[in-house]
């Protein structure tokens, strides 16, 4: 038990979570790339349970890493973070790859790589650090809320026109940590409705004006449109056609919810994994839901609420306010993606394409991710040892 102490450092309960949600990637990836595999590696399943276990693993070697370091140390990382993924938003939004239709990747190494899960991160941690340093003159407008606004305008710009609800989580997730840190709620409000009639402006725009080729701004309306037609409104003709629309994705995620019932169909043996766009990623929950039941979905949106819960106590434990803010703007934006790829799969929220936080097969999400909670894990660590040194029992 010393030894799992020693290598295992920080809060338990987080850890017991985050392994709780690698073992369920891996059965629910593994079980939603059936007809992925059978298209793109002739049916070798394994060579896919295998690419992901691989990543799903360096996410994991990356979490451990980044809990051994003092988490004050990444004060300095963050600011340079910050200042790096700018350039890099800016060469993805005009060189980077195509990806569903918008310029969100660029390779790497022959990897492909998603600027804006390095910007989300760079963000939090930049306004945790300048909060902190800001503290005493919080209130003040020139002083505190430009300089902290400015970064959030930058980055959160830069990730709008190619991918709205990257853009949308991460300024909310910052907007609610600035509020958390004291910024005066007047200036947020005001900064909030100028920020919104922007957007609205820019896509007024590009939707009137035949000269801008957007393809995103008319998937943003054909998902909203989707989502507000009901079902028993489809023409015959609009059914006939539905395989080519956004209706198609929400009402194969209803079929499987439905079919999965209170208990499920047991794993593996999903049916809406052949027919989902997506299944192993931004629909991955509709697929647990079909297998493990109401009570499998219930029990990962359990997680992510232990885990939001934990974060908070954490939050209130650690006496230096950076470490507070960084823990409340991560977990604060992971649970949100969560709720809204869940709420999407359950048809409460328009399609998003936002993954599912360390289950949905991806990359540099679950890198991200694992570096996200490192840091977490390593804020608790520290929680730990001012009450051991106060001989108070540590957190379990």
């Amino acid at each position: 038990m010393r030894l799992f102490n020693k290598l295992f450092q920080g809060d338990r309960v987080i850890w017991m979570v985050v392994l709780i949600l690698a073992f369920i990637s891996l059965l629910a990836v593994y079980s939603a790339t059936g007809t992925y595999a059978n298209s793109k590696f002739d049916g070798n399943n394994a060579f896919v349970l295998l690419s992901h276990a691989k990543k799903l693993l360096f996410g994991l070697i990356v979490l451990y890493v980044v809990h051994l370091v003092k988490y004050t140390y990444y004060s300095r990382f963050f600011q340079l973070a910050f200042w790096m993924s700018i350039p890099l938003l800016v060469y993805t939004m005009f060189f980077g790859a195509d990806l569903n239709d918008a310029h969100r990747v660029f390779y790497l190494f022959g990897t492909s790589f998603q600027t804006s899960d390095l910007a989300k991160i760079a963000l939090i941690g930049y306004l945790a650090r300048e909060l902190t340093i800001r503290q005493d003159a919080i209130k003040d407008f020139q002083n505190a809320f430009i300089p902290l606004m400015v970064p959030v305008l930058l980055v959160v710009g830069l990730i709008f026109p190619e991918n709205f609800s990257t853009a949308a989580i991460l300024f909310a997730s910052s907007m609610v940590l600035l509020f958390v840190g004291r910024i005066n709620f007047k200036y947020l409000m005001i900064f909030f409705g100028i920020a919104l009639f922007a957007m609205s402006m820019y896509i007024l725009i590009v939707i009137n004006d035949n000269n801008i080729d957007d393809r995103r701004v008319g998937t943003w309306e054909k998902r909203i449109e989707s989502f507000f037609r009901a079902n028993d409104e489809l023409t015959d003709e609009q059914r006939s056609k539905i395989e080519n629309e956004e209706d198609f994705q929400e009402i194969q995620a209803k079929i499987a919810i439905a079919g999965g019932g209170l208990w499920g169909k047991m794993p593996g043996n999903s049916t809406q994994r052949n027919f989902l766009p997506h299944p192993y990623s931004d629909f991955i929950f509709a697929i647990i839901v079909e297998e493990y039941g109401l009570i499998g979905g219930a029990f990962v949106v359990l997680l992510y609420l232990i885990l939001f819960f934990r974060a908070i106590k954490i939050t209130t434990e650690i006496p230096q306010s950076f470490g507070g803010f960084l823990v409340f703007g991560l977990s604060f934006m992971m649970v949100l993606q969560a709720m809204i790829n869940m709420g999407v799969a359950v048809d409460i929220l328009p399609v998003t394409g936002q993954p599912l936080p360390f289950v949905s097969m991806g990359g540099t999400s679950l890198m991200f991710t694992g570096c996200a909670f490192g840091m977490i894990l390593s804020v608790s660590k520290e929680v730990n040892k001012i009450k051991a040194k106060r001989n108070e029992p540590e957190t379990t």
